[in-house]
């Protein structure tokens, strides 16, 4: 989901509230707790993910303060109507956020020269129960947008393909 805050704007500059509870849970149908805030910032080329958790799948409200990103998504939930599909957004230094309810994998691919992303998320990292699926998993098609190799971490590197977490794993 895709959300928008109103951006107040004059010669001084600008104010935007990037968060408001009351008004989040409303837009999202449900109350939503957020227990830890982390940030991360990446060069061009990177691409982090595609992460997701098993026993402790958590949900997260994704904002690019510096730079410009492409955000993926990829529902896990297997008694969704959209299971196995994945959705991409540009995220920018702009007033959109985007909200990954729990049981989605996530991950970003860096477009600008350096991008720094904020996220609230709704469990505590527990690096026992963090997961990979193959950025470019073949049945998956995701379109990123990049003509080179991404840079990846070690861990990104070894992610399973989507029908390897589905056979060896319990997905959510």
């Amino acid at each position: 989901m895709v959300l928008e805050s109103e951006k107040f704007s004059d010669e001084r500059g600008f104010f935007i509230e990037s968060f408001n509870q009351r008004d989040f849970n409303k837009c999202v149908g449900e109350e939503v707790i957020f227990v830890q805030d982390n940030h991360s910032k990446s060069t061009r080329g990177v691409l982090r993910g595609l992460h997701y958790q098993l026993n402790y799948p958590q949900g997260k409200l994704v904002r690019c303060i510096s730079g410009e990103v492409f955000d993926v998504v990829v529902d896990l939930r297997k008694n969704s109507s959209t299971f196995g599909q994945w959705s991409g957004t540009r995220l920018n230094s702009s007033e959109i956020q985007l909200w990954v309810p729990a049981g989605f994998a996530h991950g970003f691919y860096t477009l600008s020269e350096e991008a720094e992303i904020c996220y609230k998320i709704t469990d505590y990292y527990h690096p026992e129960d963090q997961h990979s699926l193959l950025w470019n998993d073949p049945s998956l098609d995701i379109q990123w947008g990049n003509s080179e190799e991404p840079i990846l971490s070690a861990k990104d590197k070894l992610g399973k393909l989507f029908d390897e977490c589905l056979k060896y794993e319990n997905t959510i």
